[in-house]
């Protein structure tokens, strides 16, 4: 009967005080919120490390494509040209990083026919001044060496597209 009476009353204490979480305060440990908000915040940490994980592996992937592309261009023989040998400094600057060039002229009336006709394909031309008084034709404008790549074997088969057409890297200095 003692026994009885005494865990009634614990049973009693139990429920009137809230339950294990008295008992762990007391004891000092965590209560059921704090493992709630810990949980939680394991969580957010595993998420957000997982967004870092993403990222990493689309950084990576990035690289490999463009290794990748390196490669092809290096067993193609194809041209790839930087500005820095080329292009006129501070008096113009091309928007994007890569264009497939598709021809170099001394006459502005020539680089403007060859414009024309790329236009004429649907492929929007850029027409680029160099230092050496050239002017080139640029088209499929990109920051991306991959797809210029793409752009210039999808290109060689254009009827307005010359065989010697090359990539033109414009290396923001």
């Amino acid at each position: 009967m003692k026994k009885c009476l005494m865990i009634s009353a614990l049973a009693l204490s139990v429920c009137l005080l809230g339950g294990c979480d008295f008992f762990r305060q007391l004891a000092g440990r965590p209560t059921s919120r704090d493992i709630a908000a810990k949980r939680e915040r394991i969580e957010r940490e595993a998420e957000a490390h997982q967004r870092r994980l993403d990222s990493l592996k689309a950084v990576q992937k990035q690289i490999s494509d463009s290794l990748a592309t390196l490669d092809s261009l290096r067993e193609s023989k194809e041209s790839i040209i930087s500005t820095r040998q080329l292009a006129t400094r501070g008096s113009y600057q091309p928007e994007y990083q890569y264009y497939v060039m598709i021809g170099a002229f001394s006459s502005t009336a020539n680089a403007a026919k060859q414009a024309a006709k790329a236009e004429a394909a649907g492929y929007p031309a850029t027409t680029i001044p160099f230092r050496n008084g050239f002017f080139a034709v640029g088209i499929c404008p990109s920051n991306s060496l991959t797809e210029v790549y793409a752009s210039l074997r999808k290109l060689r088969k254009e009827r307005f597209c010359p065989k010697d057409a090359w990539i033109l890297n414009n290396e923001r200095l």
